[in-house]
């Protein structure tokens, strides 16, 4: 077998740098292309053509100076001489194709700000009103922020048929219904706000605890929910989007500790704290500071103001649980659910004692809540491992490994059933959510 050829060498090299693009850019490029194009769809298709393009041009022309807007004006040329092609079957393609000629002649001078203005108008024209929540949310997550239909269906423990059916109605919604693809009116925004937080809270968690694979959490999809979230403070900076992206700092700001250099799960208490990213603590604190000044004060805000408390012990012994329970309480009475009720029994278990903890969490899981949750029975197996029940820790942790689906954790739930053989066991504060 002979050596590669220069010409295969570059042809590597440029299909790497399409490929880094693709991951870093395209959702970039596809709202740009939707306002340009006025279709879902046809945008699609354009982003496709144009990559393709770039397969075959960027080894002989080089990388572009501005990939993103190369690929915007290779999509919008596409697009173009498709609807021109198509037009002896269809009159209006012609006119439409001539108008997009006419209008924005040269998407590459376009500069960053307006393809980042793209990603917000297409944000909320995602979350409309006339769209059905759970449609806004799917639909933002696949279009936005490039989720696969798989990824959602399991962040929404739901069948990925009905996942995908979701998104083509509402895509047809939008079209049918003429939808501008614009951010709101001021009057218009707050009432559109929630559900855009809501989407983006549900890409950051994807990204911070990924829902399945071979990894604990997927950076490139939690970076892009907080940058997210810094362009919604900057458009719109409401309290609950400054909570937002505090609690999202805070959170992140743990993540080179949450892992081993062999990929294996860390708890919260074993963590190295010194690994923690300290800038990340010291502005998502004063995020904190900030919505909580404000006196308007929601879930993500609470949430965000937990994650403080964490932060701000030196290690696991110091924190203070009574503070942490006692936001969990307010939070309770602003945002009731099971999964609070969770969190919130681990907490009462660190400061009462693992008994306090057991009655709460065995109170949540008879009412038949969180039945498919993982984490709940690994909490309910920890707190019976502290208490020396043996059998009821190993019947839970059992349950949690059947639940989970990252391989990281599921390494760790079968080294705790092995521990059990041989040790009394150690509770830990969070259970193995990090």
């Amino acid at each position: 077998m002979g050596l590669p050829q220069k010409g295969e060498d570059d042809a590597a090299h440029a299909r790497e740098m399409v490929d880094a693009v693709y991951r870093f850019d395209s959702r970039r490029v596809l709202a740009t292309l939707i306002r340009l194009l006025g279709d879902f769809d046809r945008a699609e298709e354009a982003m496709h053509d144009a990559f393709v393009a770039a397969v075959e041009q960027w080894p002989q022309q080089g990388l572009p100076a501005n990939p993103r807007a190369w690929l915007v004006s290779a999509g919008r040329f596409k697009a173009i001489d498709s609807m021109r092609r198509r037009a002896r079957f269809d009159a209006t393609l012609a006119d439409f194709a001539q108008h997009l000629d006419a209008v924005t002649s040269n998407p590459a001078e376009s500069d960053d700000q307006n393809i980042e203005d793209d990603r917000l108008r297409l944000i909320f024209t995602c979350c409309h009103p006339a769209l059905p929540p759970d449609a806004q949310v799917a639909l933002t997550l696949r279009e936005v922020c490039g989720l696969t239909t798989e990824e959602i269906a399991r962040s929404f423990l739901t069948a990925v048929p009905t996942i995908a059916k979701r998104i083509v109605r509402a895509k047809g919604k939008i079209r049918d219904a003429r939808i501008p693809y614009e951010v709101p009116s001021e009057t218009d925004l707050p009432e559109r706000l929630d559900t855009v937080l809501s989407v983006i809270y549900l890409l950051f968690t994807e990204g911070y605890s990924a829902s399945s694979g071979g990894s604990l959490t997927r950076p490139d999809i939690s970076l892009e929910a907080i940058r997210l979230g810094r362009l919604l403070v900057e458009l719109l900076p409401e309290p609950e989007a400054v909570g937002l992206l505090a609690l999202m700092l805070l959170q992140e700001s743990r993540r080179a500790a949450r892992s081993s250099a062999a990929g294996e799960v860390v708890l919260l208490n074993d963590q190295d704290r010194s690994l923690w990213n300290q800038e990340q603590i010291a502005e998502g604190s004063a995020l904190v500071k900030r919505a909580l000044s404000s006196r308007r004060i929601g879930s993500y805000t609470l949430q965000a103001a937990i994650a403080a408390v964490h932060a701000e012990a030196p290690n696991g012994a110091a924190t203070d649980w009574a503070q942490i329970v006692g936001l969990y309480d307010v939070l309770l009475t602003v945002n009731p659910s099971p999964v609070v009720e969770l969190n919130r029994a681990v907490a009462v278990a660190m400061r009462d004692g693992p008994s306090a903890g057991l009655s709460l969490i065995e109170a949540i899981l008879r009412r038949g809540d969180l039945e498919d949750y993982y984490l709940a029975y690994s909490a309910l197996a920890d707190l019976n491992r502290q208490l020396g029940k043996t059998t009821e820790a190993r019947t839970a942790y059992q349950q949690s490994l059947k639940l989970a689906r990252q391989e990281p954790v599921r390494r760790f739930l079968e080294r705790r059933l092995e521990e059990l053989k041989n040790e009394p066991g150690k509770f830990e504060a969070d259970g193995i959510a990090g």
